[in-house]
């Protein structure tokens, strides 16, 4: 798994005679065999390079056009209005070329350059095309001439057959808000967060920066959107991943879950085997750019796929000031640890230091490389974990914290990713943050379940099928030389860790198919019913975080939805004040669709919160102190949500077997006095949650949390379909536990 040793190419003795040299012919073989699999590489990226280069043409169309060209110039007329004829008249004087052959070369010089100038228009004009937003602040069913038009446009110049990253060149780039429209979203986000002293307080800080700072900074933000192609996501990845110093676990770190009822074999070993053998089938996929590129759902419109390039053999590399990711190519190997007594990556500052000063030479140089060229690192924990025993909700808290952050030193959480297997078969999935957003692992990690249970399977006994490789070489241990300091920052990494409460649990009572039915986004109805459970909890509101995608732009990452706004305030003020039944009906249409609208203006570039972000970045580079912008990046995130959707649904069938859906997955606390909740719609009838905050704030809790959420579901349905008849029971009843073996 790590660099093997055992083979060597040839061995050498000095006898009296002079040297022996004795050659290893199986050796040889495999460095023959390994130089035909790299140069497979390099051709299969020269071919994916031309095809995608010149998308949405295909290479074999230029032989189209310069038949066409040549068949028009045999029937004497001259397509190129004399181009063809100045081109031969500036070709190189040759004996040894005829005058025809000048011509036909003439004529494929012009062919090349039209089908160029062709595709360039294409390219030009899908760009144009997938520029066009409207299309998703239709009303759901009803879709304008326009946009009719436009979606058949947009099938015409899309091409055929895209690879995985055919798109990218195509994609608009993010468009930078003006600061007035940013500045008026932004204090209408706040309003009902503070009070009438604190908001002109606000609005006075916000129209002196509009009024000059602001403009200032706009300029110099503009002229990056014009150099860049995104003036906000390496910025992002550098000032809020790369330069944080607090420690990656927790605190940055997110985690996904296995099948939530079902197990497909009992034996580590087994599961381990065939999932890892599952992600590399996923990198062979990736590396041939055979997976297809991703859409919208339902729709024909790509999404960016810059951020997979980094999915495997990427490393984050600590820093004194900033860290950096580091992607290794051409590594075949994934790395194994069985509980060693590494601890968790400690704060990034001594992290650094101790990295610099431990690991630049010697045992631990070579031990660290070969982890950190990896291509992904796993982790057989001798631990069981998963829905099980007398208990199976304090199980599922547990599964959550041991894939968030286990023993503090069993992970390695400066790997892209890591996979931990535990000692019954269940399986998951700890993820760092900087290089890529969890919809990009989300995609991985379906395909790696689904081809692990239901392409290669297990025998009857649970092992993996087929036959065992006798020549494949065996692990090779790992040495350390840990000094004391180091092991000291395992009780840092401890205190963080018992901090963490955590609550899991999976909602039966209904799911999106009843809330559809109600004409609300399901989406819409979770956030709404998050906004009355933490008022019920807190009796107050908070500024609410959703992720939201910007994948639209090229290399977009996220946007911030601020799913607190005035309206679901007005509405849940009027639901705990006892208005009206069609009074809080049309209160709460008028908040969901009010986090509809926001949740659309973000993943079309009219977000608030990133557009602040990079103002705020200008304004350190320049030196400058903005009052206003220093309040804005302070403000706490106390109720931070995501959702985690599955993109693959074809891959799992929930009608016969609903029992293999997986849990989702979560994250840490934002805010040290908040909640972070992950949440995940799974088929007609399932949204699975994960809840978390910390035990030292006395405000919060995770269970208590959980408890109100699931009455705020009840209550909403309830409240928008009073006629329909509830469940008696608070949580139906799962389906039967299977083991396939």
């Amino acid at each position: 798994m790590a660099e093997a040793h055992q083979a060597v190419a040839f061995q050498f003795t000095v006898t009296p005679e002079g040297i022996d040299v004795r050659l290893s012919h199986q050796a040889l073989t495999e460095i023959y065999l390994s130089g035909v699999r790299s140069w497979k590489k390099r051709l299969i990226r020269l071919k994916n390079s031309v095809i995608t280069g010149v998308y949405p043409a295909s290479p074999s169309s230029w032989l189209f056009v310069v038949i066409a060209i040549l068949a028009t110039m045999y029937t004497r007329s001259d397509p190129s209005m004399g181009l063809i004829a100045k081109i031969q008249e500036h070709l190189p004087v040759s004996q040894s070329m005829s005058s025809q052959c000048q011509a036909l070369l003439s004529a494929v010089l012009f062919s090349t350059m039209l089908w160029l100038l062709l595709i360039f228009t294409m390219r030009l004009c899908l760009k144009q095309l997938l520029s066009y937003h409207r299309w998703i602040f239709e009303q759901h069913g009803k879709m304008s001439n326009t946009t009719k038009v436009w979606v058949a446009l947009v099938r015409i110049f899309s091409g055929r057959k895209p690879l995985l990253y055919s798109y990218q060149g195509s994609l608009p780039n993010l468009p930078v808000p003006a600061i007035k429209d940013t500045v008026k979203r932004y204090l209408e986000s706040v309003r009902s967060l503070m009070d009438d002293t604190q908001y002109e307080r606000m609005t006075n800080l916000a129209a002196e920066f509009e009024s000059s700072l602001g403009n200032r900074l706009q300029w110099y933000l503009k002229l990056k959107a014009l150099w860049a192609a995104n003036y906000v996501s390496d910025w992002w990845e550098e000032y809020v991943y790369l330069r944080g110093r607090s420690p990656i676990m927790v605190n940055s770190n997110y985690y996904g879950m296995d099948f939530l009822y079902v197990t497909p074999t009992p034996i580590q070993a087994a599961r381990a085997g065939n999932s890892i053998h599952a992600f590399f089938l996923y990198r062979r996929k990736l590396n041939r750019e055979e997976i297809k590129p991703s859409r919208i759902p339902g729709t024909v419109i790509p999404l960016c796929a810059a951020q997979c390039e980094r999915i495997f053999s990427t490393t984050r590399t600590p820093g004194e000031e900033t860290g950096k990711a580091t992607r290794h190519v051409h590594t075949p190997h994934c790395m194994f640890n069985e509980l060693s007594s590494f601890p968790e990556m400690f704060p990034r500052i001594p992290w650094a230091k101790a990295r610099a000063e431990y690991f630049s030479s010697g045992v631990n140089k070579r031990s660290l490389d070969c982890i950190e060229k990896a291509a992904f690192f796993v982790t057989l924990d001798d631990d069981e974990q998963g829905m099980m025993g007398d208990d199976p909700a304090a199980s599922l808290d547990c599964y959550a914290k041991s894939l968030l952050h286990g023993k503090c030193y069993d992970r390695w959480f400066d790997k892209s990713f890591s996979v931990v297997y535990y000692k019954n078969g269940k399986n998951g999935i700890n993820a760092e943050h900087s290089w890529a957003d969890a919809p990009v692992l989300s995609h991985l990690w379906e395909y790696t379940l689904a081809t692990d249970c239901f392409q290669l399977g297990y025998n009857a006994e649970g092992h993996c099928k087929g036959e065992v490789d006798s020549s494949l070489p065996r692990p090779q241990k790992l040495n350390w030389e840990i000094a004391p300091e180091i092991s000291q920052s395992l009780a840092v990494a401890q205190a963080l860790a018992d901090d963490v409460d955590f609550h899991v649990f999976a909602f039966r009572d209904f799911g999106k198919g009843k809330v559809k039915k109600c004409r609300v986004s399901p989406d819409a109805f979770i956030q709404m019913a998050l906004q009355l459970a933490y008022y019920r909890d807190r009796r107050t509101f908070c500024l609410t975080y959703e992720s939201s995608m910007t994948r639209l732009f090229r290399e977009g990452r996220t946007e911030t939805v601020r799913s607190c706004s005035n309206e679901s305030c007005a509405f849940v003020q009027a639901l705990e004040g006892g208005e009206a039944a069609d009074v809080c009906r049309r209160l709460f249409r008028s908040a969901s669709e009010k986090h509809q609208l926001l949740y659309r203006m973000a993943m079309t570039g009219g977000g608030i919160d990133r557009h602040l972000f990079c103002l705020y970045v200008v304004s350190k580079y320049l030196g400058v102190e903005s009052p206003f912008l220093k309040e804005v990046l302070s403000e706490p995130w106390r109720l931070s949500t995501s959702q985690t959707a599955v993109q693959q649904m074809e891959l799992f069938d929930m009608v016969n077997h609903p029992e293999y859906v997986s849990c989702g997955g979560g994250f840490g606390p934002v805010a040290d006095d908040g909640y972070g909740v992950a949440y995940s719609v799974l088929g007609e009838d399932v949204i699975n949650f994960h809840i978390s905050c910390k035990h030292s704030c006395p405000d919060t809790d995770a269970h208590k949390f959980g408890a109100q959420i699931r009455k705020a579901l009840h209550d909403l349905l309830q409240l928008l379909s009073p006629y329909q008849k509830e469940p008696t029971r608070t949580e139906k009843t799962r389906p039967e536990v299977k083991k396939d073996l």
